[in-house]
């Protein structure tokens, strides 16, 4: 009797925890919108002091800094002594709170969440590059879940830093040093408005060795307002790398209807229009299959942040006609953090870390001939 009342409990379970997941599968990006979209008006919600870029303490990463999470390398790997470009990197979303809109710089729940970004994300560049990374007031991660005037609001509040900021590099960085501009979701999303704001047509725009805007949709139609294209070689330069990863099978139809429901860069409507994608295994934006052989190099996380290590071979990429690089079967190793439809966003750059360090090297040699 008590062996088959355990099994019924055994059988209970399974049919909970199947449930559950099945539920997450059909209903996932509903549910985690009503957890995380913000409950209260963007003009009720608390707002930090804007950063001061002339301290150090503004930054995340900066070459000022004794040390910062940026300079952090894998085994086999080291950060660069003398480093020979500059690299502003805008870090993706930390903060999941719902009683605000935008993040307090300081933020010492929130901390910890964007050192782990730059170990996983910056670091790729300190092999030959100084990474500036600057704190903001970024939106909170229910922002980039719903089209709306609050969240409209909350990312402009923090892409008022993220100019900011980029003045303040410009300023700091050495005079005449090339330049590579990076970030990662909504760092990513911030990076393109920086583009058009701030580089397409200016001086500046021909110290800009590469573009990285990683995690976040990119139309051809705003390709103009940009002053880049995608990188059609892998030794070219100023040129713009963007993928958006997903396994299979992938479902990208949340992240569409936000990107469809919002303007571009032009003020124009983005909805229908294509979504550019770069092979980050093969540095070219193209259709071709890149098998897991070609991947140098997965980051996988470790028992402790600093204990990441590096796994090559695991896994494959394709540009696919939506737009996203599917990386076929989810892979076991990188399963902790992943969104509904399978993405993989959170791991956009551990995915395919030695092989983003071997293109970004390999650009600035061709940059910087001799």
């Amino acid at each position: 009797m008590l062996a088959r009342r355990f099994l019924w409990i055994i059988a209970a379970v399974i049919v909970l925890v199947v449930g559950a997941a099945l539920a997450y599968r059909l209903f996932g990006a509903r549910l985690i919108a009503a957890a995380l979209v913000p409950s209260v008006r963007f003009a009720d919600s608390r707002v930090a002091p804007p950063p001061d870029y002339a301290l150090p303490t503004a930054w995340a990463a900066n070459p000022v800094l004794a040390t910062d999470p940026a300079r952090w390398a894998p085994p086999g790997y080291a950060a660069a002594p003398h480093p020979r470009v500059a690299v502003f990197f805008i870090t993706p979303t930390a903060d999941l709170g719902r009683d605000h809109w935008n993040m307090a710089v300081g933020d010492t729940a929130v901390e910890p969440r964007i050192a782990g970004s730059l170990r996983s994300d910056a670091s790729v560049f300190n092999g030959i590059g100084a990474v500036w990374a600057p704190k903001y007031r970024q939106a909170v991660f229910g922002a980039s879940l719903v089209a709306s005037p609050d969240a409209t609001k909350a990312l402009d509040l923090a892409y008022g830093d993220v100019q900011r900021a980029f003045d303040a590099f410009v300023a700091a960085a050495p005079k005449e040093a090339p330049i590579v501009l990076a970030g990662h979701g909504q760092g990513a999303l911030h990076l393109l408005r920086l583009l058009h704001d701030r580089v397409a047509g200016q001086p500046i725009a021909q110290r800009i060795v590469a573009v990285y805007a990683v995690g976040t949709p990119v139309s051809v139609a705003d390709l103009p307002a940009l002053g880049v294209e995608p990188c059609t070689t892998p030794e070219a330069t100023h040129c713009l790398l963007t993928w958006q990863s997903f396994a299979e099978p992938a479902d990208i139809a949340a992240s569409r209807a936000v990107f469809d429901a919002t303007p571009g860069l032009t003020a124009r409507s983005r909805k229908g229009t294509r979504v550019v994608c770069v092979n980050p295994l093969l540095g070219v934006a193209t259709a071709k299959m890149a098998a897991p052989a070609a991947n140098i190099g997965s980051l996988v996380p470790g028992a402790t942040p600093e204990a990441a290590t590096i796994v090559a071979g695991g896994i494959g990429a394709r540009c696919l006609p939506s737009g996203i690089v599917s990386i076929g079967d989810p892979p076991g190793a990188l399963d902790k953090y992943v969104l509904p439809g399978n993405d993989y966003q959170v791991y956009d750059y551990n995915l395919f870390w030695a092989n983003i360090r071997a293109d970004f090297e390999r650009r600035v040699d061709a940059f910087i001939p001799g």
